[in-house]
């Protein structure tokens, strides 16, 4: 046992001389490794005097962890003076936070609005049937829209969705009214981009049906939105127009945020910005997902997000929220 004694002495001697921390790492392989020679001491019991046996055991398992535990506190030492010094006199670095995208902070407050009046929030797939994009919703076979000079397709019968109105379809079919949803969500059409179209932007579609609703009701709501995001002297107004999955339709405006009404290259001289177009739910659409249009009526309306941030945050080109110029996203 003296003998094992100095053998103890002379390994943790052997690693509190370690150099380096590489040199700390190749005591730790010399003793502890598989092959290292304190392993190799249990492989000795066997030799050993039966009445010393446990006490040699003991012995050889504490070995190990002693020089297990010295190892690591003479690399944590290494590590330590590895370390750069912190120079106190350097001024603190600045801490780069992330932003929300200017359309994301208008769909938040979106859903808010509209949250607060009742609707939920329902999505659906971006590559869509004709049936859903044009057949439920009461859009004849010959209608311009359906042409691959407005769509784009995938393959036969399958395309990009040009509007999120298929959500709505998706929604009666599952359940009975009433419904009160809106649809956010992105939309793609065969567009020439200019300051105030692209191929790819942001709708958001919004249905109510229940039984005695009226276009009363339609105005009041949007009429409600609109102040509610642009304050209580928004101007709005609504144009005769026509949809095929609405009568009466209408086309929604709100004066233009540049000229202030009288006339520029953004309004197209007209001082207003077109921003969506609503109407009563056509009775056909109703039949399409099995809802009785005698009992049932609803409105249905849909608003572009990227005019709505135009018209919030004074932007003059709708290109800017996806050119991902750092200068324009960081002022929001």
């Amino acid at each position: 046992m003296e003998d094992f004694t100095q053998i103890r002495e002379g390994i943790l001697r052997d690693i509190r001389s370690s150099v380096s921390l590489e040199d700390a790492e190749d005591k730790r392989i010399k003793y502890l490794s598989k092959k290292g020679e304190i392993t190799l001491l249990f492989g000795q019991i066997k030799t050993i005097a039966p009445d010393k046996k446990r006490e040699f055991g003991q012995f050889v398992n504490s070995l190990r962890d002693e020089a297990l535990d010295l190892i690591n506190e003479v690399k944590a030492g290494f590590s330590d003076k590895n370390k750069e010094p912190i120079d106190t006199t350097l001024p603190g670095r600045k801490f780069y936070r992330g932003r929300y995208h200017p359309l994301n902070l208008i769909k938040d407050e979106l859903k808010t609005i509209f949250g607060q009046m009742g609707f939920s929030v329902a999505t659906g797939p971006e590559v869509e049937t004709e049936y859903y994009i044009f057949d439920a919703l009461n859009m004849p076979s010959w209608h311009p829209a359906r042409k691959t000079t407005d769509s784009l397709y995938v393959d036969k019968g399958r395309l990009l969705r040009t509007e999120t109105s298929s959500v709505q379809i998706r929604t009666m079919e599952k359940g009975k009214p009433p419904f009160r949803i809106i649809s956010p969500g992105r939309v793609y059409r065969n567009e020439k981009e200019n300051a105030t179209h692209t191929a790819m932007f942001t709708q958001c579609e919004g249905l109510y049906i229940n039984r005695g609703v009226s276009f009363a009701e339609l105005k009041g709501t949007l009429k409600e939105f609109f102040k509610a995001l642009y304050g209580k002297n928004t101007q709005v107004r609504f144009r005769p127009h026509f949809f095929p999955f609405t009568e009466p339709s209408a086309e929604v405006d709100v004066s233009c945020f540049k000229c202030g009404g009288a006339g520029c290259s953004l309004c197209k001289s007209s001082g207003w910005l077109e921003l969506g177009g609503c109407g009563m739910v056509h009775p056909k659409v109703l039949e399409n997902v099995g809802v009785d249009s005698e009992e049932f009526t609803g409105f249905a309306f849909g608003l572009g997000i990227e005019r709505l941030a135009m018209l919030k945050y004074g932007v003059n080109d709708i290109r800017d929220f996806t050119e991902n110029d750092l200068r324009f996203l960081e002022q929001f």
